[in-house]
């Protein structure tokens, strides 16, 4: 198959927007898959975008890696919520200033509500619930 899309250039891929054409240059290793996951965020569904930015997750690139942690802010802003798997992924890279996910865990507590956000580590019994900071550092695991 031949692709239309300039994989080499991170910025050519922001109008990305074929979930298959990404699973496919996926399978090939394509090196911006990162950058196309952001264009996969702005332009498909969030149930169609979210298991390829987990993918982009995953990367050996780190700099592609950091480009899909960006796509997953750009789903949080965009539709107000994200599916169950991202936050786990998210969380998965760890909290702290010098982590990759850190621009999109804010994003991810700006955009969505905290209450629609799954509770660490399985604390789904408290009767008290936590708003504002508190929520949001219990969340974040800061």
């Amino acid at each position: 198959m031949v692709s239309g899309w300039d994989w080499d250039g991170d910025e050519s891929l922001l109008p990305f927007d074929d979930p298959a054409e990404w699973d496919v240059a996926y399978e090939r290793g394509e090196g911006s898959l990162g950058s196309a996951a952001i264009g996969l965020a702005f332009n498909c569904s969030l149930a169609e975008a979210s298991p390829r930015i987990i993918r982009a997750m995953r990367l050996p690139d780190r700099g592609q890696r950091g480009f899909a942690f960006t796509a997953a802010g750009v789903a949080a802003r965009l539709n107000g919520e994200l599916t169950p798997e991202l936050p786990a992924a998210l969380r998965a890279e760890g909290p702290g200033h010098k982590s990759i996910a850190e621009n999109a865990i804010d994003d991810t507590l700006d955009y969505v509500p905290v209450r629609q956000l799954p509770l660490r580590n399985g604390h789904r019994g408290r009767t008290r619930v936590r708003r504002g900071r508190d929520a949001r550092r219990q969340w974040r695991g800061t």
